[in-house]
């Protein structure tokens, strides 16, 4: 990524735009940030943290949770830079009373209490601008301070949503774990080669507990098999699910919930909150559930794995066979090739 010397942005006292003590050189700098790659966003997210105050992880934190909402909702969503995940409505961006719809003057926009800021130092406030929205963004949340405590505030003032605020914080503690945007790794939920079969059982009815679907697939294994992370991710819960017996739920950076159930019981060294990486054993197959706490041996010993996508409000089960598929593969792909 190519800027002129000395591109750092500085805040223009009072108005609440920026100026650029050296802009980008040309339009075809502009181009380069479209970051094709997860990595070549981190210099703009640091660009970004200089600005406001925030760390480069929350200001990446909150562009992927807007990336994860658009994925999820994407006609109500669409795309409005390059590649920024950001959205804001037109009345958001200008200020709901102002009487310009199409006011890309950070001044006024600010007059009227509109979100609209000029991050990459042209004069303007333009939503198609991908470092205009990331610091308009930033900027809102910065406002109420840059201590951790102060971030969660900002968060939730922006959003009013404590499922956002949430999983902001998780995608920022991933990004400061790992020191890196580009998250992507898979491992099969158990070794693969080991004695194990499963089928697409996705939506085939469900007796134990009441009459209803199956929200996943079902991995028949040997009695005390590691179970592992199919993902980067957090731990978001683990204990006792009537349902589920022992079980673990684990979110990634791309706002999916990966959910173990039936667990004969947990790695002593996971923690709720804790980073973890593709191929860690959270715990071992088992036969718990439909029951009290501690119940087992109602069925056969196996993983039930699910997998859940956030949209914002609610959360919605998919296959998650095709995935697995997919997993599997790749491992045993990759463990054929180590093994020549």
């Amino acid at each position: 990524m190519m800027f002129a010397a000395a591109s750092i942005l500085l805040l223009s006292a009072g108005s609440g735009t920026v100026s650029a003590a050296a802009v980008p050189e040309s339009a075809g700098q502009e181009q380069a940030l479209e970051a094709s790659s997860k990595e070549e966003r981190k210099p703009v997210y640091a660009r970004m943290a200089l600005l406001t105050g925030l760390a480069w992880e929350q200001v990446a934190a909150l562009d992927q949770y807007e990336r994860t909402l658009g994925k999820a909702r994407p006609k109500s969503r669409p795309k409005l830079g390059k590649w920024a995940g950001v959205y804001v409505t037109p009345e958001q961006w200008t200020g709901a009373l102002n009487p310009d719809a199409d006011d890309r003057n950070p001044d006024s926009i600010l007059v009227f209490g509109g979100l609209g800021k000029d991050g990459d130092g042209d004069g303007k406030a333009d939503p198609a601008s991908d470092l205009d929205l990331l610091y308009s963004q930033s900027a809102a949340i910065a406002k109420y301070g840059t201590a951790p405590d102060d971030f969660v505030i900002g968060v939730w003032e922006y959003y009013h949503n404590i499922r956002a605020v949430q999983r902001v914080s998780q995608f920022a503690q991933l990004y400061k774990t790992y020191g890196r945007v580009d998250l992507s790794g898979s491992a099969f939920p158990v070794p693969v080669g080991t004695n194990y079969s499963y089928r697409s059982t996705w939506g085939t009815a469900r007796g134990w507990g009441g009459h209803r679907t199956h929200e996943g697939t079902d991995i028949f294994a040997d009695y005390g098999l590691p179970v592992r992370s199919t993902c980067y991710g957090i731990v978001e819960n683990m204990g006792w699910n009537n349902y589920g017996g022992w079980r673990i739920g684990i979110r990634d950076a791309e706002n999916r919930y990966h959910y173990y159930a039936h667990l004969s019981g947990f790695d002593k060294s996971l923690k709720t909150g804790q980073a973890v990486t593709p191929g860690q054993t959270l715990g071992w197959v088992g036969s718990s559930g439909y029951g009290k706490p501690g119940t087992s041996g109602k069925f056969p010993p196996h993983l039930h794995y699910g997998i859940y996508r956030d949209r914002g409000m609610v959360e919605w089960a998919f296959d998650p066979y095709p995935l697995l598929k997919q997993w599997e593969r790749q491992e045993l792909k990759a463990k054929k090739a180590k093994a020549k």
